[in-house]
């Protein structure tokens, strides 16, 4: 797939999607922090559903701590690993009251260093809290890439590189938000919706696949 090529794919899919942005429900740095280490292998519905309820009494450091591991729990439950994200959330509460004043920071290796953050979970604090062009490799982009051509790698960190290098500037902002929403809505795993599709003629998914 040429330059030009992917530029009109962007276009399409900033079309079909004119306000790319996260599902997850947040109304502060911190909060989509603790959404975004609750949705690892977890829906964003799930997580949602989760945090009305949480962030309705606790949505800062302070009160996060002031709940305790096992009364996080009892607001997380319901999510996947529950148990391993409420003790990451207490030891990510702390460092952030103990270095960075309970703010969230705003570098990479800073975020890596706060417990149940990886470079996934940093990606997205960067891009949706920051406005930096990052792009977040979760399974919808990783299947997404690959399928269509915008990538061909194994690892996600190759397909970020990859995404990073061929993603022309002006979409870089929103190309996190474009490939997930497209991959959850419209290029499924199981069974895409190719005739939906308003990709599909850059797709080299759907060229092998129909000719």
């Amino acid at each position: 797939m040429n330059s030009s090529m992917i530029s009109r794919l962007f276009e399409q899919l900033a079309i079909a999607i004119p306000e790319p942005k996260t599902e997850l429900i947040y109304q502060s740095h911190f909060e989509l922090l603790i959404s975004v280490v609750l949705s690892a292998q977890a829906t964003d519905k799930s997580v949602n559903k989760a945090t009305e309820k949480l962030f309705a009494v606790a949505n800062t450091p302070e009160k996060i701590l002031e709940l305790g591991e096992d009364g996080l729990k009892n607001y997380i439950k319901t999510i996947g690993l529950f148990n391993t994200k409420a003790k990451n959330i207490i030891l990510l509460c702390k460092k952030l009251l103990e270095f960075y004043n309970g703010e969230v920071p705003h570098t990479r290796s800073e975020l890596e260093s706060l417990a149940g953050v990886g470079r996934k979970t940093a990606n997205v604090i960067l891009n949706t809290a920051f406005g930096e062009p990052t792009i977040a490799v979760d399974t919808h982009i990783f299947r997404v890439a690959n399928r269509i051509g915008l990538a061909h790698a194994e690892t996600v960190l190759a397909v970020e590189k990859e995404l990073e290098r061929v993603i022309p500037e002006k979409f870089k902002n929103d190309a996190h938000h474009l490939l997930i929403l497209h991959g959850r809505y419209t290029c499924m795993a199981r069974k895409p919706l190719c005739e939906n599709c308003v990709i599909s003629r850059y797709c080299e998914f759907f060229q092998l696949t129909t000719h």
